[in-house]
């Protein structure tokens, strides 16, 4: 079966494609138009109730949240992380679900900071700076681990932590537009190594070129030029 990525360009959804490119498996995708919020589309929601993307559809049916379904794809095709018997696995498996139980949700919370702050200006700055903070110390930790456990977090030889940061990396540099002088790459140059290498692979460049991401989406992105869709 070919898979099918549900997807919104330079979404989450990024993430997956990086790991389906890299796997160099069959695909397909699903464009998902955020601008008219198909991703709450009762057809979306049979898919996954959270609202959320991406989806991932495959032979054992659909399958939602990005760190499910790389940890889905790595076990099924053997690639992209540690087997479950290897003595790396647990060090793996701990990095994953700190990027997305807890990195991932202090970017949402910068990025969509109205969904947490209310519609106040003042009290919207105070959580962004706040955020923004506690994702720099987010970093500093990854960067730490990263020197720590250098075969997980190659660029050259990617699992799925390296296709999780890329463009982790990659929104806390663009978004929200104006709110950005904070984050500076160059601070970790571990990470900075990493997505300065992943944006060699065809895989990246493949994604790259499918999401109108530019010639270095990692280490020196420019807003999207999708295609098709809208970035938002």
């Amino acid at each position: 079966m070919t898979y099918r990525l549900h997807y919104a360009p330079d979404n989450a959804s990024l993430i997956i494609r990086l790991a389906l490119e890299e796997l160099g498996v069959p695909y397909a995708t699903v464009l998902v138009d955020r601008r008219a919020r198909a991703q709450k589309s009762p057809a979306y929601l049979a898919l996954n109730p959270a609202g959320l993307i991406p989806v991932l559809e495959t032979p054992d049916g659909p399958i939602f949240e990005t760190g499910a379904i790389l940890l889905w794809l790595a076990d099924r095709h053997g690639a992209l992380a540690p087997a479950p018997d290897d003595p790396a696995r647990g060090a793996l498996l701990k990095w994953l679900f700190f990027l997305s139980n807890t990195l991932h949700p202090a970017m949402r919370m910068i990025f969509y900071i109205d969904q947490y702050a209310g519609a106040d200006t003042a009290d919207q700055a105070r959580l962004r700076t706040h955020m923004q903070g506690e994702a720099a110390r987010h970093l500093d930790t990854l960067e730490a681990a990263a020197n720590a456990h250098p075969d997980l977090f190659s660029g050259a030889t990617p699992t799925m932590l390296g296709l999780y940061l890329g463009p982790a990396l990659r929104w806390l540099a663009l978004y929200p537009a104006g709110e950005t002088g904070w984050f500076r790459l160059a601070r970790w140059p571990r990470l900075q190594s990493m997505a300065q290498s992943l944006e060699t692979r065809d895989s990246a460049q493949a994604a790259a070129r499918a999401e109108g991401l530019g010639p270095a989406p990692f280490s020196a992105p420019l807003p999207a030029d999708p295609p098709e869709g809208a970035a938002l």
